[in-house]
Formats: structure tokens, sequence, C-alpha cells
């Protein structure tokens, strides 16, 4: 990361779980960190967690806040529902206003959706919120994300997304998880050509079984494709924020286009 100035991140999702962990990461590191969530009292615990200078940006509202300046590093909280445009263009404005620029987009807001639901089963709703979350919502913040490092000065920027196992290898009953996470390889390998000639790097961090409250259960048994409950491990999800971190901090002229992250010994090569 260039000492010489302080780099800006947004993280979505950053009121738990990966996206938390990789807030505190960046925070305690030097970035300066817009925290995106839909709960703002879960955004300032991650916050507090790093140790860093909060504010509040009116997140849905179209404003911002006015931080204090007062020591690095910074975290604006900015209530965030990523499924809707207004609140992705109020994100973006908030970090303009605050930070003059954006340097990394951290895209890992989603959702699982009901579990062990059967496909036949799955109301129509239940899917459209996944889809909604997972997908339109990455892109949603990738687009804005964009359109901020291409017109920025110095241009470009890096967007990581968070994809999953699942964008290759699906688990039992995940059909709305699984779909939108392959497409979330779509999106990153056409976000990553189309800007090329911008400086924008865009790449993809898979992830397997960090321990966060979405793998609570798998230590005492998740469903197989085999239709048997078996334990599963976990890794410490700080692991998966270093990766994140090692990502961001590359210079624009490279770029870990694919990374994969999981616990050692999970059912993911041979998963089935």
């Amino acid at each position: 990361m260039n000492a010489m100035r302080t780099k800006i991140a947004i993280v979505t999702g950053a009121g738990s779980g990966i996206g938390r962990a990789a807030a505190v990461e960046l925070l305690r590191t030097g970035w300066s960190v817009a925290l995106a969530g839909r709960r703002e009292d879960k955004l300032a615990e991650t916050a507090a967690e790093a140790g860093a200078t909060a504010d509040t940006g009116a997140g849905g509202a179209g404003g911002a806040g006015t931080a204090a300046r007062a020591g690095a590093p910074e975290a604006l909280c900015v209530r965030t529902d990523v499924s809707r445009p207004g609140d992705v263009d109020a994100l973006l404005a908030a970090v303009r206003d605050r930070f003059g620029r954006l340097d990394l987009l951290f895209n890992n807001a989603g959702t699982f959706g009901p579990g062990g639901v059967p496909v036949e089963e799955l109301d129509y709703a239940a899917w459209r919120h996944v889809v909604d979350t997972n997908l339109n919502g990455a892109f949603l913040c990738a687009q804005a994300a964009y359109r901020q490092m291409k017109e920025q000065d110095p241009q470009g920027g890096r967007i990581i997304n968070n994809g999953s196992i699942s964008a290759h290898t699906p688990r039992p009953h995940s059909v709305a998880y699984t779909a939108t996470k392959h497409a979330l390889t779509g999106l990153t390998k056409s976000l990553s050509l189309d800007g090329r000639p911008y400086g924008i790097a865009v790449g993809q961090i898979d992830i397997g079984n960090a321990a966060t409250d979405m793998t609570e259960r798998m230590p005492a048994g998740v469903l197989q494709a085999n239709g048997q409950l078996a334990p599963e491990p976990v890794m410490d999800v700080a692991d998966v924020a270093r990766t994140v971190r090692h990502m961001a901090e590359l210079p624009l002229e490279a770029n870990v286009q694919f990374a994969t992250v999981m616990a050692t010994a999970m059912p993911y090569v041979g998963r089935g």
C-alpha cells in the first residue's frame, strides 16, 4: 500500500462474519473504510473492534456525515441495503463526500437463503431475495464503484467479489445460493475485462467454511451429497481477512483473478 496516501475501501456486509473480519483487518493496517450494512449498530461494533474513529453516513438518504478527522484509521458507517439502487448511490456519495476517492470495493454482502429446502419447495420470494442480494446487489455496488474509479484522478482501483466454494460446486438444497455464486464468477470476469483500460483490477475470493455465524452448525453436522449428516471443519475467519488484504494491496498492475481459501479438510475436492 502506498504509504504517502491513506487508501480508501468499501466493505459491504461489514456488520458481521467475513465482512467484519476483512474491515477490521483493513482498518488495523491503515486503510480508511466505509462500512456498509443494514444495521448501523453492527457497523459501529465493527469499527469499535478495530479501534477506529467512527462516523455515520446517511445511507439510503443521499447524504454523508461529517467525520472527525482526529486520527487514523477512520470508519464511515453507512446503512445500506445493497439490493436497493438508491442505497448504493447514497453509499458512494457518502464515500466521495468524506474521502474524495475509492481504492477498493470488497463486494461481500450476501445471504444463503432458506437452508435445507428442496428445489420443488423453494418459494419464489425466497429465490428472489437471494438473487437480489447476492447477484443484483453485487452488480449495483460494482457498477457504482466502477464509475467512481473510472472518473477519479488518479484513475483506477480494485474490486474483490466474495464468491464461494459454491461458485464451483454446490451443496445439497442450495439452488438459489449456488446459482448466484456461479453468476458472480461471470460478473467478475466481465468486470475484469472491461476494467482494463481504466486501471480497474477485479478479482474474486472463493471461501469455504470460514468460522462465522453462517457456519456455526458445521462442526455438529451438515447434509452431504450422499444424504448423510457429517461434521465439517472450519477455519479462522482472520485467515480470509488476511487474504483479502493481500489481494487489496497488490499494485494495480497485478491481480489475483481467483483465490480459493478453505478449511483444509473440508469436503470440496471430491465433494459429492
